[in-house]
This record gives C-alpha cells, structure tokens and sequence, in this order.
C-alpha cells in the first residue's frame, strides 16, 4: 500500500523552511489564480498520475538499489501534486477565491452563456492581473496553512480536503457572499426550481449582474439525482477499488478521474466528476482486504464506499453550493466527511487501519 503523505509539521518548524513553505504557497496560489480552479485540478489529476506511474514502476524495481524507497513517488505526488505547485488546498483552492473575487469585481470578465452566478465560474483563466494574483497569493497560503495545522494538530481527516472547504467559505464571508444562502424552494434539499428554470430577482444574495440568474444551481446538471451519483459512485468505486487491488495506488484512480476533468473544462456535456468517488473506493479496498482476506469482498466494499460518498458529496453540494453565489467543492467536502468518519473508526478500534490517513 501506498505509504502516508507526510505532511511539513508547521507547529515547530523552523523560520527558514517555513519561510520557503510561505513562498511556495503565495506562488501556488497566484498560478492557481492565473490559470482557474478547474484548469489548475486538471493538472493535478496529471501530476499525481505521473507520480503514482513512477511509485508502481519504482515497486517493480525495488531490487535495484537505485532510488529509496518511496523517495522519489513521494516528491512527485506529495510534494507537487498534494504540494505547494499543484495541491488542490493551495492552487484550486486559490483559483475559487479568485473567481469569488472576480464575480464581484470584475463581472465582465465571466463569459456570455454563464447560467450561474458569476463567482462559480470556476473554468475561466484569469491571467496576469495583479490583484487577482495577489487574491490567490492569500488564499493559497490560507490554504495550506489549514491542511498543516490539520496534519499537526492530527485531525482524524483529510486535511487538503478540509481546506478546500473551509478557504471556499472563507472565501464567501470576505467577497461578501451568503455563506449558505436562502433555499428558492423547499427547503435546502429541493432541487424543484431548477429543474422548472425558475429565477431569481436581484438581492442581497445575489452579486451585481445576476438578476434573473437560476433560483437554485446544482453543482452538475448532469450529476446531481440521487440514483445517478449512487450509480456513478458505486462505478468509481469499484474501479477506484481495483486500481489498488492491481497496482497497490490508492491515489492513482483520483489522477485518472481528475485528470478526465480536462474534457469538462474544454466544454464536453456530461463529463461525471468521479476523483472523489474513485478515491474512497480505493480506501474501502484497503480497508476490506486487511478484514476479509478476498479480492472480491474489497471491490464490493470499494463500490459501497464510493456509492456512500457520491451520496454524501450530492448531500453537500445541496446545503452548501446550490444557493450562494461562489464555488464550495463537494467532493472535497465528501471527502473530508467520509475520512473523518473512517479516522474515527480507526481510533476508536472498528477497522484495522485508516488508508492513507496518518494518524
């Protein structure tokens, strides 16, 4: 299996590296700015691709005394992918502040066509503008300054995933956004005056320029009924599941998934986004195997796990993105959800280990 991430303990570093930590982080999040949220995920999806590529062919030659092992798989998908260039805490979580920023400050810069409101536009580049750079610059640092305290304090979660969800809020609370917004129908869960176009009229929870916007927005308008993220999750899980069942990867499925996001960003319809899905199928392999001793026992338990966690990621995105103005993601949301329930678990003695958790 896949060693732990280890995370750069903050609590007690000394000034220098965490100086170069800082820097690292401001540049991360400007590039995460520049080149959009989605644009920026899709590179991780590539770098912790090759990362894990070269971790599996590292294994197939551990008996050339050429590299240590783990050293070389873990600066590539650790230390760049999960890291300070292309780590989803830092790069995307900087690239949605961006465009939270840019939805109030600049709304002629979002496309004609954009059915949302302006600050969810997460599949735009931004460019060189200064400020804009210096937003995700902030951001960027916020975001791994959470994943780190996370990993330091050893909160029985994700810790990246948990950043991306709480800089996303923060995020709403500085560009003065709802920070969950008023449901249009009935109730958070309704997604009823979507699927009838209903609109909304301008007001405070809408930004300038968004009068007649949709009322409620799901996160996909592909992929948001409850029998279609179950079915998609139970798919990604599975594959998720086989992926470590064959290479021994449990972050290799979620490169290939975010990797896929490529085909979205360029505009192809219905383009499911699974990272999160084959992720924790993954992690329900590496669970089951330990306990049950059968290939077939983990895949089964690979696609639960990622049926759950569409379920769970479906559930967010209806309480926390669907009526506010800006991106909350809810797969990183499901994520950090299904990994604190797991970390739990773990501690208190249910299950034999917590994946990837380092705890």
């Amino acid at each position: 299996m896949y060693a732990p991430l280890q995370a750069i303990p903050v609590i007690g570093m000394e000034i220098e590296p965490f100086l170069v930590l800082v820097i690292a982080a401001l540049a991360g999040g400007a590039l995460g700015a520049a080149l959009g949220a989605l644009p920026s995920f899709v590179f991780t999806g590539f770098v912790v691709f090759l990362g894990e590529g070269l971790a599996i062919l590292q294994r197939s030659i551990s008996g050339l005394d050429v590299i240590p092992d783990g050293q070389l798989a873990v600066g590539v998908t650790g230390v760049i992918g999960f890291g300070a260039v292309t780590g989803p805490h830092i790069s995307f979580a900087a690239g949605v502040a961006a465009s939270a920023y840019v939805g109030k400050k600049y709304p002629e810069m979002n496309p004609k066509g954009w059915d949302y409101h302006l600050g969810k536009n997460i599949t735009e580049a931004y460019g060189t503008k200064p400020d804009i750079l210096a937003v995700g610059a902030i951001f960027g640092v916020l975001g791994m300054l959470i994943s780190q305290l996370s990993s330091g304090l050893g909160l029985p979660t994700d810790g990246i995933a948990l950043s991306v969800f709480l800089t996303a809020m923060i995020a709403r609370l500085v560009f003065g956004y709802p920070l969950i917004g008023k449901p249009a129908g009935d109730g958070y869960f309704d997604m009823g005056p979507f699927e009838r176009e209903e609109s909304r009229e301008q007001a405070d929870d809408v930004p300038e320029g968004n009068a007649g916007r949709l009322a409620v927005e799901p996160w996909l308008p592909h992929q948001y009924k409850w029998v279609g993220v179950t079915a998609i999750g139970l798919v990604g899980g599975i594959l998720g599941g086989y992926i470590w069942l064959k290479t021994g990867s449990v972050f290799l499925g979620y490169g290939i998934s975010a990797a896929s996001l490529l085909f979205l960003n360029l505009g192809v319809a219905k383009i499911p986004v699974t990272h999160h899905l084959t992720l924790l199928g993954a992690v329900g392999a590496v669970i089951a195997m330990p306990m049950f001793g059968s290939a077939l026992v983990a895949l089964l338990a690979a696609g639960a796990l990622g049926a759950i966690t569409g379920i769970v990621g479906e559930a967010s995105q209806r309480v926390f993105y669907s009526h506010s103005g800006t991106h909350v993601d809810p797969p990183a949301m499901a994520i950090a959800a299904v990994m604190f329930a797991i970390g739990v678990c773990y501690l208190i003695g249910l299950l034999p280990n917590a994946a990837y958790l380092g705890i």
